[in-house]
Parts: C-alpha cells; structure tokens; sequence
C-alpha cells in the first residue's frame, strides 16, 4: 500500500521527497497540517500516524508530520474521530499558549524529533 506524507517539516520533504509521496507545506502551521490530512480523511484516505504522536506538546512545536493512505476508499470513521479530537486538542493547547519563537538551533531540534518520529513510523510499516 502506498502512502502520503502531511508535513510542515522541511527536514522530512528534504529527507523524503524523492522517496515517497509528499505534501509539504512550507511555512505553515502544525494545525494546517492537521486540517489537511482531515480533509483528506474526508474524503476518504486513511490515517495512518497518530497525530499526536511524541512527547512534545503540539504548542511548543512548529512542526509535524502524518501519514495517510494515498489510496480513496471508503470513510474510515476511526480515522476522523482520531483527527477531529487532536485537532480540538491542539486548538486547546494553541489557545493557552502560542508556539514561542524558538532560535533556529532549537527548531532544527524540532526537525529532528519529528523527523525522527516519522521515520521510525516508516521502518515500522514496512516490516509488515
């Protein structure tokens, strides 16, 4: 089955773009991420990483990366459930608190750890 990566993180559409499919949205928020790959859950494409996933609060980092099916098929009802509620999640963390304007040492330690995390997603689903 082949996939679509969501991401914001430029380190993951340099490390990964001519390897997979990939949607970079350059210069936009974590939250646009999330609202993209709802849409394309809407429409029918499968969630495949956890929005949410890591240990970093999604207002202390800029970036994020997902992974949906790149095939339609019919609306996988887990997959906007799953959405819907990380995107009221990050709303909520959004609204108390906004992203800092980290240095640029700090945000290439944000790439990395969602880079990271994709990656070892990856390895993960093609042992299958």
């Amino acid at each position: 089955m082949k996939n679509t990566i969501i991401t914001n993180n430029p380190k993951v559409f340099e490390g990964k773009q001519d390897k997979t499919d990939i949607i970079y949205l350059k210069d936009d928020s974590y939250l646009s991420v999330l609202l993209l790959a709802r849409d394309k859950i809407h429409k029918g494409h499968k969630l495949l990483t956890h929005p949410l996933s890591g240990s970093v609060k999604p207002n202390e980092t800029p970036y994020k990366s997902i992974i949906v099916t790149e095939k339609k098929k019919e609306v996988d009802i887990d997959s906007i459930r799953i959405i819907e509620e990380s995107i009221q999640t990050v709303k909520k963390f959004l609204s108390t608190k906004k992203t800092p304007l980290w240095t640029d040492k700090i945000l290439k330690d944000f790439q990395l750890i969602d880079y990271c995390l994709i990656q070892s997603a990856i390895e993960s689903m093609t042992q299958f």
